[in-house]
């Protein structure tokens, strides 16, 4: 079990005494000392126990904090460190601190973009290379998804520092479907990121629709002499309850999505639902049924045509027939076989590739 913030406290200033071989720390001398440290820090005037100071000392001797303090008792009265150099701040790091510290960093590194994290980028690359050297390059734990070459990321600051200052921003911004690019004053509201991809979400200044403008589609932004429009109805994490993805319906409803999923699939999507609505309703022969309560939008298409062959849709009929239209227009796609392209990788070299890129 870890130690608390007030232990912590103690066995710092016992350290401290005990290090000190310029006094002779009697018992009571050190519960006088470790009084003094808790009420300078946290403002604890009543004092503390022979029967802490005595158990805080066999908790540094012992090996349950990884201490294992060579604390001696001299003519039966004094304590103090048999070695001289000894420290509780300078014990090395375990196998299961390093692995923590390389997660820590690990994550820190996610947030690349933020001007945050450029004040932190020293700290955490000394806390790298400590952790490195004292791992002897031993590989990373977690692997997080990543796309360093995402465009539009390097304005992930600039919007973020528009919603907290309340700024509105001037954006230049080429969606897919634009022949051209348009300028739009823009005020953001929050930062939302699905599947690796960043989105500004907030209104223009043309109409109340909110509006999800994703980064890598952004050409400029600039600051604006606009005033700020701030967001006074909607909080995230019910704007986005009823849905999957960043496709909201502003006068949607959710609706009772029930979906057959084949036995090879069963077990994936029971460990890891589609969303957070997601109910088992029937087990069969034939698979499992799950229900969903959630908007139709194109996330949602998306993910279910995702498994192919392994979902069917049973409700509802909307969306049913929907799928059934996308998925025999997919079935014409595959009918004729295109023409080979003289650039096209020859057949042979594909047969060569390891197995995790030849099953692409």
């Amino acid at each position: 079990m870890p130690a608390n913030r007030l232990a912590l406290i103690r066995y710092k200033a016992l350290d401290e005494c005990l290090r000190n071989r310029y006094r002779r720390w009697t018992l009571e001398d050190l519960m006088d000392k470790v009084s003094d440290v808790l009420y300078e820090f946290e403002g604890i005037d009543k004092g503390i126990s022979r029967r802490t100071i005595q158990a805080d000392l066999q908790m540094m001797r012992s090996d349950k904090l990884g201490y294992n303090a060579p604390i001696i008792v001299v003519d039966r009265k004094y304590y103090q460190y048999e070695d001289p150099t000894y420290s509780i701040t300078q014990i090395p790091l375990s196998a299961q601190d390093l692995s923590r510290m390389s997660e820590a960093v690990a994550v820190l590194k996610q947030f690349k973009g933020f001007s945050h994290f450029n004040q932190l980028t020293e700290v955490v690359q000394k806390l790298e290379d400590h952790v490195y050297a004292a791992a002897h390059a031993q590989p990373a734990v977690i692997d997080f998804e990543k796309n360093e070459n995402l465009r539009g990321l390097n304005y992930l600051d600039v919007l973020y520092q528009a919603v907290i200052h309340r700024k509105a921003l001037l954006l230049t911004y080429q969606s897919f479907r634009a022949r051209a690019p348009q300028q739009i004053v823009f005020h953001i509201w929050w930062l939302k990121e699905f599947r690796n991809r960043w989105f500004a979400v907030g209104i223009s200044e043309k109409g109340p629709t909110v509006l999800h403008l994703a980064l890598d589609r952004m050409l400029d932004v600039q600051p604006t002499d606009a005033e700020y429009r701030p967001n006074e109805n909607y909080n995230p994490e019910t704007f986005y309850r009823d849905v999957i993805g960043v496709t909201v319906g502003m006068t949607s409803r959710p609706m009772h999505v029930r979906i057959l999923v084949n036995p090879e699939n069963a077990p994936y999507v029971e460990t890891k639902p589609l969303h957070a609505s997601q109910k088992v309703l029937e087990r069969r022969a034939e698979g499992m049924v799950i229900g969903l309560f959630v908007q139709l939008n194109m996330e949602l298409e998306k993910e279910i045509l995702g498994y192919g062959e392994g979902m069917t849709v049973l409700a509802p009929e909307r969306l049913r027939r929907r799928l059934k239209d996308r998925l025999a227009s997919a079935v014409v796609n595959y009918a004729v076989l295109p023409q080979p392209d003289a650039t096209a990788t020859p057949p042979g070299l594909i047969s060569q590739l390891p197995a995790s890129q030849s099953a692409e």
